[in-house]
């Protein structure tokens, strides 16, 4: 049943990289709990703007968990308290009424800030032209049932697949480690027929490529699992360190 609430949104501003950062508060008076995190930023931003101040700038595309664009952090945790959700999908019912949100950006050397609650993450773009791709010429598409997958071989690498990029494991990890998703982009195309040819150097170019953006090594927590909106196994990154050797 839909309520309103009053939040308290403690929120990291930082104009520039170089500037210095602190939080600010602001209070949101009779907030419809149907909203997501993401409206009630909007709320905000139309009264800061009208108030001739800077809105909060947060990163955010298709508000539907799909694309990976949104994320920060939600009083500590990555995208929020619920689980299995992305941070555009987090709804004001989650929170109690008076509740206190502190809202910051993610936290890792590979993710230098941008403004405020937006993070610059190319280098996980970088991760995949580093070899999370197929380039194996096959000619023409071959005939559909010619490459025959087994049912839980296809679900597996469909479970892997689902990761949208959106960093929150990089930045739940204490290592800063992206190991989680560069072990689901290794673990989609290697149980795949389509996968085979490139698969140890694949893994090696990526792995690589990880260590050479400056992110750091898994030390297994187990944070990057419980943070994913699409609840990825950490099971993967123990399978990806024997990859390169495969």
């Amino acid at each position: 049943m839909s309520r309103t609430i009053f939040l308290t949104l403690r929120i990291w501003r930082q104009e520039t990289p170089e500037a210095p950062g602190g939080f600010r508060s602001y209070r949101l008076e009779a907030v419809s709990t149907d909203l997501s995190l993401l409206e009630a930023l909007d709320q905000l931003n139309e009264r800061l703007i009208s108030a001739g101040e800077r809105p909060v700038s947060f990163e955010h595309d298709c508000r539907e968990g799909i694309c990976g664009s949104c994320g920060f952090l939600v009083n500590g945790q990555a995208h929020g308290p619920q689980a299995a959700t992305s941070v555009c999908q987090l709804y004001l019912r989650q929170f109690a009424d008076g509740a206190t949100l502190t809202l910051e950006p993610w936290r890792a050397r590979a993710f230098p800030l941008i403004q405020d609650l937006a993070v610059e993450r190319s280098a996980l773009d970088r991760l995949l032209i580093a070899g999370g791709y197929c380039s194996v010429s096959t000619g023409q598409a071959p005939e559909a049932n010619a490459l025959l997958v087994g049912q839980e071989q296809a679900r597996s690498a469909f479970d892997t697949a689902t990761c949208i990029g959106c960093g929150a494991c990089v930045a739940s990890c204490r290592n800063a480690s992206a190991s989680l998703f560069v072990a689901a982009k290794l673990a989609h195309l290697a149980q795949l027929p389509q996968g085979q040819p490139e698969r140890a150097r694949r893994a090696g170019a990526m792995q690589a490529a990880m260590a050479a953006e400056g992110f750091g090594g898994c030390s297994s927590h187990l944070e990057c699992e419980a943070v994913c909106p699409q609840q990825i196994s950490a099971d993967w990154i123990s399978w990806m360190h024997a990859e390169a050797r495969h």
